[in-house]
């Protein structure tokens, strides 16, 4: 997924796989792996190299199609709404807890 990402974006760039590695500062060899899917899990600094080089953020790349599609969907105030929860130390499960209560609550 995150090699097929990266070689969409730069072919939309229109840049060559050494270009790319060059710029980054990182192996031809490893960047070509992991378009290939060979490498699946390369590291947060490698991406954030690829990433700069590409004009993407870290969180970018990691996205799918899917999660764009729907963060397109998302407005401002959902956004806000889930950055407020996380900053206030509101855990996944927390959130999950609660969306679950508020459906049993509503169907009682």
């Amino acid at each position: 997924m995150i090699g097929q990402k990266i070689q969409e974006l730069r072919k939309n760039k229109r840049m060559s796989l050494s270009e790319v590695a060059e710029q980054a500062g990182v192996a031809k060899s490893y960047l070509s792996s992991i378009e290939r899917g060979i490498q699946s899990n390369p590291s947060i600094q490698f991406m954030e190299k690829i990433g700069k080089v590409l004009g993407v953020t870290v969180n970018e790349l990691l996205l799918s199609q899917d999660d764009q599609a729907i963060r397109a969907q998302l407005d401002e105030d959902w956004l806000k709404l889930a950055e407020e929860a996380m900053r206030s130390g509101i855990s996944k499960k927390e959130f999950q807890e609660f969306v679950e209560f508020s459906k049993w609550k509503k169907s009682h």
